[in-house]
């Protein structure tokens, strides 16, 4: 089972407890990415400019993430601001001009398992039209300001995808109740909606009903972002590779949960990218242990 991301490569400005820093390296395929590669090889489709690209090699090291499809364009990366406040990440805005030349260089007939991150809306957009024509499961996730801002273009990437992570807010935005998930699910035709919750955890929504695993408490919380993309790549790493039963949906959703948490452990993509598998599995058993 092949696993894709498509999404963004960033070099963010942060604002929070931690301080201020600029320039640091993110982006929703990279969280994405990081996280899935503790578990199973995955194949990245991003842009990326000549001012990043050997930042990006150089965070994803020897992990088994095929680089082949991400686009050097001669464009400033996507640049995107945001400020930390009481848990989350208030957006500051973002320069974002790289997309104007990129089409997402997609595989052919891709039919795998894939993912399309936060990106600008119309490029999310054509990603997952066209993954979702062949693939045997697409999932997406997007930012609150891209949400409320490009209705359209958001909804139709819900119409294309089969999964998609949102937290209660993000719900809002979409027209959504988010003390009724299900309706919203099945509103949708979605096989499944994550409704992330932060420090209350994630609770998966199928046909089979609601099944909920609790964020672990006593955990270093540095630096929110990214939390939802390594959430996401590692629930549907983990879940790829046991098969996709619904036997195993919970499982995978302690291992995207410890992702998250060990996302957010740093500023940036430095937890994800110092973790090891072993890291990983101790941490799913203290989620397991918790829940």
């Amino acid at each position: 089972m092949r696993l894709l991301a498509a999404g963004s490569i960033a070099l963010d400005t942060l604002e929070g407890p931690f301080g201020k820093v600029s320039g640091e390296l993110g982006g929703s395929v990279l969280y994405f990415a990081l996280a899935a590669s503790l578990i199973r090889p995955v194949e990245i489709v991003a842009p990326a400019g000549p001012d990043s690209i050997e930042a990006v090699r150089a965070a994803l090291g020897d992990r088994p993430i095929d680089l082949s499809r991400v686009s050097v364009l001669d464009r400033p990366t996507y640049r995107w601001s945001a400020r930390q406040e009481s848990g989350t990440n208030v957006d500051l805005g973002s320069r974002e001009s790289i997309y104007d030349s990129w089409e997402p260089d997609l595989p052919a007939g891709f039919d795998g398992w894939a993912f399309v991150g936060s990106m600008r809306p119309d490029r999310q957009l054509t990603a997952a039209r066209r993954l979702g024509t062949s693939s045997a499961l697409l999932a997406g996730d997007s930012m609150r300001s891209y949400l409320s801002s490009h209705r359209p273009e958001a909804e139709g990437v819900l119409e294309a995808c089969d999964w998609f992570f949102a937290n209660r807010e993000e719900l809002v935005a979409l027209g959504g109740d988010p003390d009724r998930p299900q309706r919203f699910r099945e509103r949708w035709g979605l096989r499944g909606l994550a409704v992330k919750a932060g420090s209350d955890g994630c609770t998966v929504w199928t046909a089979a009903g609601p099944s909920h695993v609790g964020a672990l408490a006593g955990r270093p919380v540095v630096d929110v972002t990214g939390a939802g993309d390594a959430l996401a790549g590692g629930m549907l790493a983990a879940w790829a590779e046991s098969g996709g039963g619904p036997d195993d949906l919970r499982t995978a959703l302690a291992h995207g949960i410890a992702c998250a948490s060990i996302a957010i452990s740093t500023v940036g993509l430095a937890g994800l990218a110092a973790a090891t598998p072993t890291d990983l599995a101790e941490r799913v058993s203290e989620v397991l242990g918790a829940s």
